[in-house]
């Protein structure tokens, strides 16, 4: 059977079953990084590993930027942080946020589609 590191996202095969981690270093990273609180206790998905990837990329790029445009004359501040978040933007269009949403569309159908079933066969 093969499952993917709830760490750094590689396929490997488990040596005992609930395995969630493919090495001891990823096990401890995992671990020293939720007691942190840098961390989710329980890893999502790939996609969603993925998106909350970005957000913190997001989030890291917004605080270096504030300390960049720290003292600047404000025309020129706000044309820096506009940029920035222009660039964020780009992010909307992404691939895996409509695969996502896509997986989450199906989801709905498929509820919607097991409810018409139940009260069909009542």
């Amino acid at each position: 059977m093969i499952a993917q590191c709830h760490k750094c996202g590689k396929d490997y095969e488990p040596k005992r079953r609930g395995g969630k981690f493919c090495s001891v270093s990823c096990r401890v990273v995992q671990h020293q990084l939720v007691k942190r609180g840098e961390a989710w206790r329980n890893p999502a998905s790939g996609d969603e590993r993925y998106l909350a990837d970005k957000l913190v990329a997001v989030g890291r790029s917004a605080t270096e930027a504030l300390v960049q445009v720290e003292g600047l004359p404000a025309v020129e501040a706000l044309g820096q942080l506009r940029a920035l978040v222009q660039g964020w933007a780009g992010v909307a269009d992404n691939s895996i946020i409509e695969k996502v949403q896509y997986n989450e569309q199906q989801e709905i159908k498929a509820q919607a589609t097991r409810m018409k079933r139940i009260k069909g066969s009542k």
